[in-house]
């Protein structure tokens, strides 16, 4: 029986059904369609190819944090039924909401002081976040206790590799990750850049690739060069993309041939529209085991 409860954010960009099975709770993360204010429920209100299509004719996307007050009436009804909780946010290199989980954290130690509730950092995004949670549920499965759950994620969160690229560069420009000017330039050479998450949790441009085909390419070199044990790596893989499910597969299938050790199939997920409000369409990541950002 498991003795604490192990929750992440909607962010995590798996499926519900993926979290559900490896028993994980999830609170949603926010966003505004056109100044309606919509759940990030992995595509429930929104699917990926409407959000994108509507995006790509003028709405406007904003996006929002799990407040105090979600984050508290989320993890009420745990305490409250005798649960410690563990859970892990979005990287605060991108978010605010490691802040807000702190804050809500605080509040409810006051109400429930024989209660326990420890908030990590993970430090990832999107389905690395994913990958990470995933792990966690193992090793929870497996019995590991709270304090060393906490203790081996703080550890090991820098261990996730992100590396993605995009062949839309339009929302990169309007989000200011990338000048306007670069944007023109890059959409007429076809520059794909490579982008990773930072060891501080924050996105970076490292690499500039013309062609998507030499993009596809790229970050499959990268996995054999800082994978765990390299060629012989056999952990799990993640890939999410934001509608271009095709770009995805087709790393996915350089990476099954090349990697003959992997711990079953490249697992495929959505952009959920917290990160996909950002990115835009065209964007695929890859995420899998290796060595440390730092």
């Amino acid at each position: 029986m498991l003795t604490y409860a192990l929750t992440c954010c909607s962010t995590a960009d798996l499926t519900p059904s993926w979290l559900d099975g490896i028993g994980v709770r999830y609170v949603f993360f926010n966003y505004e369609l056109d100044g309606i204010p919509c759940k990030d429920d992995f595509g429930k209100t929104h699917a990926p190819k409407e959000l994108y299509a509507r995006m790509l004719k003028g709405a406007t996307v904003k996006t929002s944090q799990v407040s105090i007050g979600e984050y508290m009436e989320f993890w009420a009804p745990l305490l409250e039924a005798g649960q410690d909780v563990l859970h892990v946010t979005l990287s605060s290199g991108i978010s605010g909401t490691y802040g807000s989980a702190c804050a809500a954290r605080d509040a409810l130690r006051r109400v429930f002081p024989e209660r326990r509730l420890i908030v990590i950092d993970s430090l990832c995004a999107s389905s690395g976040y994913g990958l990470l949670v995933d792990r966690m549920a193992q090793l929870r499965s497996a019995g590991m206790g709270l304090d060393d759950l906490a203790s081996w994620a703080t550890i090991h969160r820098l261990e996730v590799q992100h590396w993605f690229f995009s062949s839309d560069l339009s929302f990169f420009v309007r989000g200011g990750r990338i000048s306007k000017v670069a944007g023109v330039v890059g959409g007429m050479l076809k520059i794909c850049p490579v982008m990773n998450v930072e060891a501080d949790g924050t996105l970076a441009v490292k690499e500039k690739i013309r062609t998507k085909a030499k993009a596809e390419r790229r970050v499959v070199a990268l996995m054999h060069q800082l994978a765990r044990d390299g060629d012989d790596y056999a952990g799990k893989v993640f890939i999410c993309n934001a509608d271009c499910l095709d770009d995805a597969r087709a790393v996915s299938d350089m990476i099954e041939a090349q990697f003959p050790k992997l711990d079953g199939p490249v697992h495929h997920f959505d952009v959920g529209a917290t990160i996909g409000c950002h990115t835009g369409p065209g964007t695929v990541a890859l995420f899998f085991w290796g060595a440390s950002r730092t």
